[in-house]
């Protein structure tokens, strides 16, 4: 019989706060992290269709880390960094107790380090000068440059991936470490989503693409606008999130907290097209009954979805229309909410910002409000989406998350009995 996996530590970054407590708080009074982009200095602001993200404000690594720990990596990492800090210490889970070889880290990021990458290609091209590009371009830009430093920083010396699938990536992260948990090849593993992406091309680039919204960037708190009539493309965000899984057996030995249990798992390909789902939604609906399946639940056990949503007009209502084929007329006694609302699209880190939010909704009841739903669009109707906050006792939790290049993600979270 494969072990189960449980949730003991989370750690945050975001928009909306740094650090759990603060998170949650601005999380459960609707606060925005979306404002004006001030600058993609030297390039004008006037030539990007959207000005506007989630972005992390004076961001100081050294505020949080050791000294020289969060030097000579990219930002995205350095989010890593500090999540992953925050969730071993809510853990209570000490290295030096643990066979290092069993403890793992598995990383879920959609981009990598473009902060260094694009500032290291826009000076070589300016100053044409090859041998002055920076000794440490490669080893940051590499994309598993965080799991390395993460495992590098807390000696932790098992499995070690970087699982790249675009804004799913987090989501399969969370799996996988459960996967690896449950063949026996870890007792633990640390899982961190992180992205830090509003870069002046990647920024570009998504703008390119039409994927942004544009209508509000004289108001940037209202822009990110899930399932509502009015959302015309998500919002650029930032961040990380840390969730530390153990083997239940492991939790239970070290008498350790547990906020969750990650019960199922579902990776799937539409095989479709590369940045738009199938508009029938029957492939989300198949990866999130193979997730139930998983965990061993029906569709009736499910009480809350943290959707993935991210205030696009095809995807929000594709996702919608998979939720009722899978649970048909129970889709609207369902609580659904929406964190991208609050914080933007992380990317990467997505997913993990929403095993979080996931596992505090288990373990507190309480459900942030999905921001800006002011006129709900027909298309997207749920009962249980509501822009203010509510309160719930769940016992099961899905976990949405759909990445570029046709990629789906479902996570089954169960509520622990105390």
């Amino acid at each position: 019989m494969s072990a189960r996996v449980v949730i003991t530590g989370l750690g945050v970054v975001s928009p909306i706060g740094i650090g759990v407590p603060q998170f949650w708080k601005a999380a459960l009074e609707g606060r925005s992290g979306i404002s004006a982009i001030p600058s993609f200095d030297p390039f004008p602001l006037e030539g990007y269709r959207s000005r506007i993200a989630g972005r992390i404000v004076d961001f100081s690594p050294e505020q949080y880390l050791p000294a020289g720990q969060g030097d000579r990596v990219d930002r995205y990492a350095q989010f890593a960094l500090v999540a992953a800090k925050e969730a071993l210490a809510d853990a209570d889970f000490k290295m030096e107790r643990e066979d290092p070889h069993r403890v793992g880290v598995i990383v879920g990021a959609g981009m990598g380090g473009m902060v260094m990458g694009e500032r290291e290609i826009t000076q070589l091209y300016e100053q044409k000068r090859p041998h002055r590009v920076h000794p440490n371009f490669i080893p940051v830009i590499t994309l598993n440059s965080a799991s390395g430093i993460v495992a590098m920083a807390y000696g932790a010396k098992g499995p070690n991936l970087t699982i790249s699938t675009a804004c799913s990536s987090s989501a399969h992260a969370l799996g996988q470490a459960m996967h690896a948990i449950r063949a026996g090849t870890a007792d633990a593993v640390i899982v961190v989503g992180a992205d830090a992406s509003i870069t002046p091309l990647v920024f570009a680039g998504f703008c390119s693409l039409r994927a942004l919204s544009t209508k509000y960037n004289d108001a940037p708190e209202k822009a990110s606008r899930p399932f509502d009539l009015g959302r015309d493309g998500f919002v650029m965000g930032e961040g990380a999130g840390a969730l530390i899984l153990e083997s239940a057996a492991h939790a239970k030995k070290r008498k350790a907290r547990i906020y969750a249990e990650v019960a199922g798992y579902a990776a799937t390909s539409e095989a479709h097209h590369m940045v738009i789902p199938r508009e029938d939604g029957e492939e989300v609906a198949t990866t999130m009954r193979l997730a139930l399946k998983d965990a061993g639940v029906t569709p009736a056990q499910v009480d809350y979805i943290n959707a993935h949503a991210t205030s696009t007009s095809v995807g929000d209502a594709v996702e919608v229309k998979a939720i009722r084929l899978v649970f048909k007329s129970r889709a609207d006694k369902l609580a659904v909410n929406a964190t991208k609302s609050l914080v933007g699209h992380t990317l990467g880190a997505a997913g993990s910002l929403a095993g979080v939010v996931s596992a505090l909704t288990l373990t507190s009841g309480q459900i942030h409000p999905t921001l800006n739903l002011d006129d709900p669009d027909p298309a997207c109707a749920l009962a249980g989406l509501s822009k203010d906050p509510q309160t719930r006792k769940a016992k099961v939790a899905l976990i949405n998350a759909f990445g570029f290049g046709s990629n789906n993600a479902a996570v089954v979270l169960q509520a622990v009995s105390s």
